[in-house]
């Protein structure tokens, strides 16, 4: 995988725009999250997207029941266990989302220049006059002028398929609002977004709770998806809940920023949170469009700092219907990599779109094309400069083992590590070439029973850049002095390396690893 690598700023050859990606099965290090739907869970696509370069499966609790996300993850193990490729699961959570319920399913037209009125009384039928919102106290939170973004597909952007409204005034609880737009409503459930107004709901609602102890507990969760985040005490509430329900408090907090209240908090919920994602639709609703890339590249910049994956939504609309991106997309996401970004999340694109497998496939080969001149020596420096001396003895050890990786042109890193912790940090520092991250088990007890941990930790590391987990065999520790079982484990992990395409003979390959008190890297040449 090492190669000569042209940085943006220098000269380079046009014609080396021309030069094929490298063979093999980890061409990229940017990982992809796909949310899996109608178009996305059968047996059959679940494999190519996982062939494709899905890690992470997201399953979005708006919609579907129970048993809907249980059949369709019934369907990914299937496909894991047929092509060998682990996959995360991450639950989506529905938080303080407005919802207009239109009972009869039939379309509502709405007209440019006419009025609607929202309305708490669940009497009243969704028509062009009314439309029932689940939110009482909605009409005590706005005022004339604000803004309220109404669809059943509200992110995709479309203009014919979601209304903007501007509030004129408040009779009681209702909500009179002009039709800015000429717009079709379809679909039994409606998601609306007021603009820059708190909803006094609570970010992890009791439909949060009841999906999370039900579902998430049943099938072992990865990551929550905390929506709409306001507040780092959002995080440590469902933390606290997760605690509560046995192997779940193994499960990582990812927080969901989409709204200007969670932006004004941003620094308190990172510290808070294992890592972030950036709801770009909802952010450019709830502030002006122009800005949302400001905060894009300061928020990934900060959660590289602080060394936290950092997940960004809403890349490549457009393939919803066309196999291909437009040139914007494209763009776009190759300068997300450029920044920084460990994780691209697609939710329509694979939920519902007809080109899944197509959408991935194009998203990795341009994370792909923006890693091979994304200038790690630059970013390198940056981010010892700003962790500063002295550097605390983790920091150390990982920035070590990759400032020695790229020095030696290593093939590989390859980390030892129960919690991740350690794998995350050379993440961190992103190294050029892949991270195996040989992950050994550990035996805990809560005085009740006892607890093989490593499985979840393993699947953790499928959300951050440039991170490949194996599961190592659990009567090996992984603190150890016996250097006889550490090469044992390490000539597992190489074979591992090389069936996966990324080692070669002759390669060299960085170790970092601790042995009883203390850690170390090393470097190995493969003679054969």
């Amino acid at each position: 995988m090492p190669q000569s690598l042209l940085k943006l700023e220098e000269p380079f050859r046009l014609d080396s725009i021309l030069e094929p990606a490298p063979p093999g099965t980890f061409t990229t290090l940017t990982k992809i999250v796909g949310t899996l739907g109608p178009n996305s869970r059968s047996v059959e696509i679940l494999e190519k997207l996982l062939k494709a370069g899905m890690s992470v499966a997201r399953f979005d609790f708006t919609w579907g029941d129970d048993a809907y996300h249980q059949e369709t993850l019934d369907n990914l193990k299937t496909a894991v266990k047929n092509t060998r490729r682990l996959c995360a699961v991450m639950l989506d959570s529905i938080g303080p989302e407005l919802k207009i319920v239109n009972a009869s399913d039939k379309p509502i037209e709405l007209k440019e220049g006419n009025m609607v009125t929202l309305t708490p009384d669940k009497s009243k039928a969704a028509s062009p006059e009314f439309l029932p919102i689940n939110y009482p106290d909605l009409s005590y939170h706005v005022k004339p002028g604000d803004e309220i973004f109404v669809g059943q597909y509200l992110y995709t952007g479309s203009e014919t398929t979601s209304v903007w409204l501007a509030v004129v005034d408040t009779n009681g609880p209702a909500v009179n609002c002009l039709i800015k737009n000429t717009a079709t409503l379809t679909g039994a459930l409606l998601t609306a977004v007021a603009a820059g107004v708190r909803i006094g709901l609570p970010t992890l609602t009791d439909v949060d709770k009841q999906a999370i102890q039900t579902w998430g507990v049943r099938n072992q969760i990865d990551f929550v998806s905390l929506s709409y985040t306001r507040h780092a005490n959002d995080v440590r509430l469902t933390r606290g809940f997760l605690s509560k329900l046995g192997d779940l408090k193994q499960t990582h907090v990812y927080a969901k920023i989409e709204n200007r209240e969670g932006l004004e908090h941003f620094d308190e919920i990172l510290k808070e949170a294992d890592g972030i994602i950036l709801s770009r639709g909802n952010l450019g609703i709830d502030i002006p469009a122009e800005r949302v890339f400001v905060f894009q590249k300061a928020a990934i910049k900060k959660c590289n700092y602080a060394g936290k994956p950092v997940v960004i939504t809403r890349v490549v609309d457009s393939m919803v219907d066309s196999p291909r991106p437009t040139r914007a997309e494209a763009t776009d996401v190759a300068n997300m990599v450029l920044d920084g970004a460990d994780c691209i999340m697609f939710g329509a694109e694979t939920y519902r779109g007809n080109y899944p497998v197509e959408t991935i496939t194009t998203v990795r080969l341009i994370c792909g094309e923006a890693e091979k001149v994304f200038n790690q020596s630059l970013y390198f420096r940056n981010t010892c400069k700003f962790v500063g001396e002295p550097m605390e003895y983790s920091e150390t050890i990982a920035s070590s083992a990759v400032k020695a990786a790229i020095k030696v042109k290593a093939s590989v890193i390859v980390v030892f590590t129960s919690s991740g912790k350690a794998a995350r940090l050379v993440s961190k520092y992103r190294p050029v070439m892949p991270v195996l991250v040989v992950v050994i088990p550990r035996l805990t007890t809560d005085k009740m029973r006892w607890t093989f941990t490593g499985a979840a930790q393993a699947r953790q590391c499928l959300i951050t850049r440039g991170l490949f987990p194996m599961l190592a065999d659990p009567r090996h520790p992984a603190d150890t002095s016996a250097n006889t079982t550490n090469e044992s484990i390490l000539k597992i992990a190489l074979e591992h390396g090389k069936a996966a395409g990324i080692i070669a003979k002759k390669d060299r390959v960085v170790v970092c690893q601790k042995i009883g008190e203390s850690s170390m890297v090393k470097i190995h040449e493969l003679n054969e």
